[in-house]
């Protein structure tokens, strides 16, 4: 047996996201430039088309969502990539992928806003919007890396995640992490699992697109393979039809809700590090995560008893884990680029017992350990 050689690259985290995803076996990709995402779409058009895939630079981000979805109904994994206002401009047709259940994959790699914003300066503060982002009642997923191997292996999830549950699935990064060069080594081929949707195994009459099953999740057929069903944005019956009956309407809006919590753990991840005998814990995803691990590390040399919680998967946050977590934790520190926006879903989570303070920085720049030192220093 020939042993493959390992694969060693030093990319940015915008350039991890492009392997992760050809790794996963994505086959279309459409979106516009956008600072700071812009290296994923350059990463897509050139090493796409070579694995015989598809990549279309599109007009705007509405359209470029728009195609994604219909590559996806054709049969594709599909994805796109984007910033701050192209997130927003997309979020009515993310929205009608909830609805009809299609899965794909949107990296927001965020920048500061809102509006044009800070093109080129690093911010969190689209932590909301990938949650609740478009309107009417849903549960999204989003994951988020902080290191180039994460953004390979979290684009990878994700794109199993959507497969799995048929759904759109958002990677949250930022401007430094999408621009930050790390060496790091390519996963030979069956090192990561790779999920693909599920098709349909019975006789075409049979098939309902939007099938209620014991997981909630339907078998997906593609256009153009002989099933026949309706592909609508209006609420819908089984076979996708629009409805105006309250059972039908309320089965539908279980359905996206219970196919996602009944699979909380298979979603939700975690790192923590320290957290044996921790008093005081700092909660952090992203760029910030890798302050938070340095703050933890200098705060031990000073006998402080802190240690930190980096969810990789912030929606779904996984609160029952979240919580056991922080039954010993007397503080928390929720530390974030924006005004305080996870720090309020910590609050809702934590045990009564436990104080969360928020850490915040907003004017562009990175958080530093020293910062989360200084404010760890100030809670005790």
């Amino acid at each position: 047996m020939t042993m493959q050689k390992a694969i060693v690259k030093m990319l940015q985290g915008n350039e991890a996201c492009v392997y992760g995803a050809l790794y996963a076996g994505v086959e279309f990709f459409a979106g516009y430039p956008i600072t700071p995402s812009t290296e994923i779409a350059e990463g897509m058009a050139r090493e796409l088309p070579r694995r015989g895939g598809k990549f279309i630079q599109m007009e705007d981000e509405i359209g470029s969502i728009a195609a994604v979805i219909g590559a996806a109904n054709a049969g594709c994994k599909a994805m796109t990539a984007t910033s701050g206002p192209g997130f927003s401009l997309m979020q009515e047709n993310i929205g009608y992928a909830y609805m009809t259940e299609t899965p794909c994959v949107i990296i927001n790699v965020q920048r500061g806003g809102p509006s044009t914003g800070l093109p080129t300066k690093i911010a969190q503060s689209d932590t909301m919007q990938a949650r609740w982002g478009t309107h009417g009642d849903y549960t999204a997923i989003a994951v988020a890396p902080s290191s180039a191997r994460e953004c390979f292996s979290e684009t990878v999830r994700a794109f199993n995640l959507s497969e799995r549950f048929r759904t759109p699935v958002i990677v949250l990064t930022d401007e430094v992490l999408g621009h930050m060069r790390e060496i790091m080594t390519i996963p030979q081929a069956g090192e990561l699992r790779v999920v693909d949707r599920v098709r349909p195994d019975v006789p075409h009459e049979w098939y309902r697109h939007f099938e209620i099953t014991p997981s909630f999740v339907s078998p997906m057929a593609s256009f153009g393979e002989g099933y026949r069903y309706n592909v609508s944005g209006l609420t819908h019956d089984q076979d996708g039809f629009p409805t105006a009956i309250p059972e039908e309407i309320k089965t539908k809006l279980d359905k996206l809700r219970l196919k996602i919590e009944r699979y909380i753990d298979e979603i939700t991840s975690f790192r923590t590090e320290m957290m044996d005998d921790a008093h005081v814990a700092v909660i952090s995803y992203g760029s910030v995560a890798r302050a938070a691990y340095q703050a933890v590390r200098m705060a031990r040399e000073r006998r402080i008893k802190v240690g930190a919680i980096q969810p990789f998967t912030i929606w779904p946050l996984g609160e029952i884990r979240l919580r056991e977590l922080l039954i010993p934790i007397k503080k928390v520190i929720v530390a974030e680029l924006n005004m305080g926006q996870l720090v309020h879903e910590i609050r809702r989570v934590a045990p009564r017992h436990t104080e969360v303070f928020s850490l915040n920085r907003y004017d562009g720049e990175v958080m530093t350990p020293h910062q989360i030192l200084d404010k760890i220093r100030e809670v005790l």
